[in-house]
């Protein structure tokens, strides 16, 4: 038990910035990486049916790399299938969070930032960990879809339209002007924190950028403490060709991307 690597998935490459956060934390963990792009962007699809999809992919994944973990490393995904996924799967299943709590506890000005998938702004649970964790905090919510474009295109070579971007971010930035100024935001998609360089670059002010890596880490380290030394792995799987994509998960530590066999979910 608990032999094989850690399998981390999303719908894209977002997933990418936790294997950063996880590599910062254990340096030799093995892991495997899989993303759904035949899928993606999964805000398209209605919820039973990317829940069904969802808990299909994570199957073939973890049984194509005999994965001893499984990290959903994808706020949507998280919110839809984890029951589905820990009732399916005989190994711990990690989730992802927006990081409204550190958020709030970081905030000077008690007003921050939520930069999300539209997805993730509009849903009960969101709104929920705002009620618990940033109850006495402006919120202020926004959708930046384009973003997550954007990082699928940059990691596979393609430069970043910073015009595109600006325009995205531009309710952010105009909050900073507000009384009281918002001083924090959460990247609350996993392909935003890939773009973090940038989003420094561009903010009007100095900002405090958080993200749910650390948190992600130290839970896997509590769930597989026993793999933190083991043999380097580096598989990875998509569910359509990404050939695209080999030299950007190259610098992540992967090999190039095999195809996943992915049995009918009602395409």
């Amino acid at each position: 038990m608990m032999s094989g690597p850690v399998l981390l998935f999303d719908s894209g490459v977002g997933g990418l910035s936790v294997v950063s956060a996880l590599r910062q934390h254990y340096p030799r963990l093995p892991m495997c990486y899989a993303c759904d792009n035949a899928w993606l962007p999964y805000g398209l699809r209605d919820d039973v049916t990317l829940s069904k999809r969802i808990v299909a992919v994570c199957k073939a994944a973890v049984d194509a790399c005999q994965a001893s973990v499984l990290v959903v490393a994808c706020n949507t995904a998280s919110t839809l299938a984890l029951e589905g996924l820990r009732q399916t799967l005989d190994i711990p299943v990690v989730g992802t969070v927006p990081a409204i709590k550190p958020a709030a506890r970081s905030s000077l000005t008690r007003h921050i930032g939520l930069l999300a998938t539209t997805a993730t702004v509009n849903r009960p649970y969101t709104q929920a960990l705002i009620n618990s964790f940033a109850s006495d905090c402006i919120v202020t919510k926004v959708a930046a879809d384009a973003l997550v474009t954007q990082a699928e295109l940059w990691l596979s070579g393609v430069p970043l339209d910073e015009q595109g971007v600006q325009q995205a971010l531009s309710p952010l930035w105009q909050a900073t002007q507000h009384t009281p100024a918002l001083d924090t935001v959460v990247l609350g998609c996993t392909h935003f924190p890939l773009l973090k360089p940038m989003l420094v670059s561009l903010s009007p002010k100095p900002l405090i950028w958080v993200d749910s890596g650390d948190a992600i880490a130290r839970r896997v380290g509590q769930v597989a403490p026993n793999r933190m030394n083991a043999t380097p792995d580096g598989r990875c799987f998509t569910t359509a060709p990404a050939a695209q994509l080999t030299i950007g998960l190259s610098r992540y530590g992967f090999q190039p991307p095999q195809l996943l066999t992915v049995s009918d979910t009602g395409r």
